[in-house]
This record gives C-alpha cells, structure tokens and sequence, in this order.
C-alpha cells in the first residue's frame, strides 16, 4: 500500500507541474517586477548591487525570516548536542592538535579570512557578495582555527552576544527606517554616490549586522560539534 500510495503521488505531482508549464508563456517574462527593479534601483537606493538592493530593501522582510530561520536551526542544533554529552566539557580536555602544517597555515588563513571576509561584507553593496557570503567567510576562519587546535576552543558567551547585538542592530535599523519614511527597512542615511564604499544608505551596516549573525551562528555551531565526546568504541 505505501508503494501504491507512492506511485500516486508522483503521478499526481507530476500532472501538477505539466499543467503548470502548460501554462507558461515559455520565451515571454513571467514576472517584471524584475525587471522594474533593475531599472530604479540604482537611483532609489545607490547601490551597484541589485541582489543586495532586493535583500535588504524590497524584500528585507523576508531576509529576516530567513536570519529567524538560521537562528533557530542553530540554536536547536547547539541544544540537541549539548544535550547529546554524557558529561560536562572539560576544559583541560588533551586533544592533540593539528601538525605542523595544518598549525601554521591557520596561522596564516585566520587573519587573510576574516580581512576577506570582512571586505566582503563591506563591499556588498557594490560587488557581488554581502553578510551572507562575508559571514560564511568569517566562520571558517574559526573553523580552522578550531581543527588547528581544538583544545582552545572557541568562547560562546563571545559569540552569542556578537549573534545578539547583530540581530539587534538589523531590527533597529528596520525600525528606524519605519519611524522615519514609514517603511520598514526602507533606504535611511544618504544615497551617497553611487559606486563609492559610503553608499547605499544603512546597507552597509544592514550587510555588517547579516554578515556577524550569520558568522556567529555558524561558528557556533561548528565549536557544538568539535566539543563533542568521541565515544572510544565508536571510534574503534
């Protein structure tokens, strides 16, 4: 019966999605809004890049959803894991550490990553980038840091009140805008000219506040996993 249930199913998705390409005017825009947005962008917020013009101001909404979404996988994972330890961390735990090699690359890598990371962050708004890819930069440069030499770890209370206060400054700043132009997250600040690093309004710091939350999350879930226990036999 679960086959047969199966089989329907798919039959029936797959009669949806041919109904639904029927309907489709394939070589003509579905949507222009698109296309309307590409063409006022640059002039209604001063910013060269229009993917990050959409996420953090015609969409913005959205992008805090999905910053909600983010927190929540991470924090349920953290709580999962701690939950998972049969003991307490300790913190004189004696994991080896990295060669030589592995040591001195991080050494390297961790101050080049964040500088990258974090000049992407900055220049989001101008070239292809922004806080989520800058913040996915940052983390792995803890990452690193953590497989160089795991018994450092990494400070938690560190890293939540930076994930807090980004949140925080991306609410406040929607906020602002709500109060001023009447739209949350609306353009605030001056446009600047556009191409210049000091453009695009608050989108550089909307970018920032993105950036550190989502750096903050997921170097915090990668310290969760590389405290955990290894169980002797498992590794056996």
């Amino acid at each position: 019966m679960r086959s047969i249930a199966s089989l329907v199913f798919a039959g029936g998705l797959a009669f949806l999605l041919l109904v639904v390409a029927m309907q489709l005017g394939f070589g003509d825009p579905v949507m222009r809004v698109g296309g309307d947005i590409l063409a006022r962008a640059p002039d209604a917020v001063g910013a060269n890049n229009i993917v990050a013009a959409v996420l953090f101001g015609y969409r913005g909404i959205d992008t805090m959803g999905e910053l909600a979404i983010l927190f929540a996988a991470a924090t349920t994972a953290g709580l999962v894991l701690t939950h998972r330890r049969d003991e307490p961390a300790d913190p004189e735990r004696n994991d080896p550490p990295g060669g030589f090699i592995m040591r001195s690359g991080t050494d390297l890598l961790f101050p080049l990553l964040l500088v990258v990371g974090f000049y992407i962050i900055a220049h989001g708004h101008l070239t292809p980038g922004g806080g989520f890819q800058g913040g996915v930069i940052l983390a792995s440069a803890f990452f690193v840091l953590v497989l160089a030499r795991p018994a450092r770890g990494i400070n938690h209370t560190a890293i939540a009140v930076i994930e807090g206060l980004a949140g925080a400054g991306f609410i406040g700043i929607g906020l602002w805008a709500l109060w001023g132009e009447g739209e949350f997250l609306a353009p605030v600040l001056s446009k600047g000219v556009l191409g210049e690093l000091l453009s695009a309004g608050a989108f550089p710091l909307l970018s920032l506040a993105v950036g550190l939350k989502v750096g903050a999350e997921l170097a915090g879930l990668m310290a969760q996993l590389s405290e955990q226990p290894i169980d002797p036999e498992e590794s056996e």
